[in-house]
C-alpha cells in the first residue's frame, strides 16, 4: 500500500511531459530582381516623378491636341493674320494666319516620333557594333575600332548636312540617318565594357560550350551593359530631337509644308522682339520636352547606379 502510494505520488509529482513548440520555418526572403530595386529607387526619387508627368502630358498633347482645336496646321483665317493670343487662338497666329498652336501641335508630333525611334535605335547599335566588337579581339576589333574612330573624326551634324540630299525631304530619312549617325561614343563604351567581361567565367564557359558569337553576345554579353544602354537610349531621345530641330532650324530638316519645332523656331526668330509669341511658344515647349526627358533620364541613371550622384557631387 505504501509502495503504492509511494508510485501515485512519484508519478503526481513527476514533470507533466510539455508539447512540442511549433517549429516555426523561417523563410529567407526572396531578394528582389535588379528591375525591382530599380523601380522602388525610383519612386523615391522627386525627379523622376516630376520628369515622367510632364512627358506624359506633353506626349498626350501631342496626341490628342488636334481635337482641342477647331484649326489644323495648315488652315488660315485671313482675317486673325499675325495675331497675339487670343482665345480663338491660343497661342497666336503668325503672318499667314496659321493657328501656332495647331502647328506646334503637329511639330510636336514629329519631333516626339523622331525621337522616340531614333534614339533607341541608335542605342541598340551601339550595343550591338561595341559588344561585337569587344567580344571577337584581335583583327576583328581594330577594324571595328578603326570605323567607329573614323566616323568620330566628323561631326555628326556635318555628316547630316552632307546626306541632306539623299533625304529628298522626307522627316522618316532623316530620322533613319540620324539613327545610323549617332551611335559611336555608346559603342566605345560597350566595347571597352565587353573587353572586360570576355574573360568572366560565364562568357567562357558558353564560348567553351560550343555557342556562336552572336549568341554569347546576345545572351550574355548586352544583358550585363543592359544598365548603360538604357540610360543612354533615354538620354538619346532628348539628343535626337534636339539634332532634328537643330537640322531643321538651319534648312537640313523638316521642309515645308511640314511643320515641327525647328521650323517653327527659324520662322519665329526675326521677330522675337516684335511677336515674341512666334518665337516663345516654340522654344518654351522645346525646353519643356528636353527638361522632363534630362529629369527622367538622370534619375534612371541615379537609380541604376547609385553612385553616379556621389560622383558627381
Amino acid at each position: 500500500m505504501a509502495m503504492q502510494e509511494a508510485g501515485l505520488l512519484s508519478q503526481d509529482d513527476a514533470p507533466m511531459p510539455t508539447e512540442p513548440e511549433p517549429v516555426t520555418a523561417t523563410l529567407s526572403a526572396k531578394p528582389s530582381s535588379r528591375g525591382r530595386v530599380i523601380w522602388r529607387r525610383l519612386q523615391h526619387t522627386p525627379r523622376f516623378w516630376i520628369g515622367a508627368s510632364v512627358l506624359v502630358l506633353i506626349v498626350l498633347l501631342a496626341i490628342f491636341g488636334q481635337f482641342l482645336t477647331q484649326w489644323s496646321p495648315t488652315d488660315q483665317d485671313v482675317d486673325n493674320m499675325n495675331y497675339p493670343p487670343t482665345i480663338v487662338h491660343w497661342f497666336g497666329t503668325d503672318i499667314l494666319g496659321h493657328d501656332l498652336f495647331a502647328q506646334i501641335v503637329s511639330g510636336l508630333q514629329k519631333s516626339l516620333i523622331i525621337g522616340f525611334v531614333a534614339g533607341p535605335a541608335s542605342t541598340l547599335i551601339a550595343g550591338v557594333v561595341g559588344a561585337t566588337a569587344g567580344y571577337l579581339g584581335g583583327w576583328g576589333d581594330k577594324a571595328i575600332a578603326w570605323v567607329i574612330d573614323l566616323m568620330l573624326v566628323l561631326p555628326a551634324f556635318f555628316i547630316l548636312v552632307l546626306l541632306y540630299p539623299f533625304t529628298k525631304g522626307s522627316w522618316v530619312v532623316m530620322m533613319i540617318f540620324l539613327a545610323v549617325t549617332g551611335w559611336m561614343i555608346m559603342a566605345q563604351v560597350i566595347r571597352n565594357q565587353t573587353r572586360s567581361l570576355r574573360e568572366r567565367e560565364f562568357v567562357k564557359g558558353a564560348r567553351y560550350m560550343g555557342f556562336s558569337t552572336w549568341s554569347v553576345v546576345r545572351r550574355h554579353i548586352i544583358p550585363n551593359v543592359a544598365s548603360l544602354l538604357i540610360i543612354d537610349a533615354t538620354l538619346g531621345i532628348a539628343a535626337m530631337i534636339l539634332a532634328e530641330t537643330s537640322l531643321s532650324f538651319f534648312g537640313f530638316g523638316v521642309q515645308p509644308p511640314a511643320v515641327s519645332l525647328g521650323t517653327l523656331l527659324a520662322d519665329g526668330q526675326s521677330a522675337a522682339t516684335t511677336r515674341p509669341w512666334l518665337f516663345l511658344f516654340p522654344a518654351g515647349t522645346l525646353i519643356v520636352l528636353l527638361l522632363a526627358i534630362s529629369l527622367v533620364g538622370d534619375a534612371l541613371r541615379d537609380a541604376i547606379d547609385p553612385t553616379s550622384g556621389v560622383n558627381r557631387a
